[in-house]
């Protein structure tokens, strides 16, 4: 964890242990999942000391500090040094996270091919969507 290391961004992610692959921070980062400082950026964007994180890890959207650098990925509790979560992100989090549990919300991915009350609720759904634009 040095300060003059020059750390690609996925590379970064990487250590810092938000993905479990360099890929895989390449594929967020390149869907836009990923801004830097409020922008999209490159893969191979030199992170800096300072620097504002918005992550999209699935219901949740973290915003870390980086705080320190690293190229080599280590265990966790080496990897939470690297960044610092803002006091909005941990609250927003915590709230989204009680909203989903009052509602019940854990998975939306359908089973399979909905069945034929489904199909006509889905289709109810679009043509009320529709009709209100």
């Amino acid at each position: 964890m040095s300060k003059d290391l020059k750390v690609r961004l996925d590379k970064w992610l990487w250590a810092a242990r938000f993905f479990k692959t360099r890929a895989l921070a390449k594929k967020a980062i390149e869907g836009g999942k990923v801004h830097y400082d409020g922008q999209r950026s490159k893969c191979s964007k030199i992170v800096e000391i300072g620097a504002m994180l918005k992550l999209r890890q699935g219901w949740d959207e973290p915003i870390v500090e980086i705080i320190a650098l690293s190229e080599k990925r280590a265990g966790a509790p080496q990897a939470v040094l690297l960044y610092s979560e803002t006091q909005a992100s941990i609250e927003k989090r915590s709230n989204d996270a009680q909203q989903r549990k009052i509602l019940k919300i854990t998975d939306l991915t359908p089973k399979g091919k909905p069945d034929k009350r489904s199909r006509r609720q889905i289709q109810k759904t679009k043509d009320l969507l529709l009709t209100d634009q």
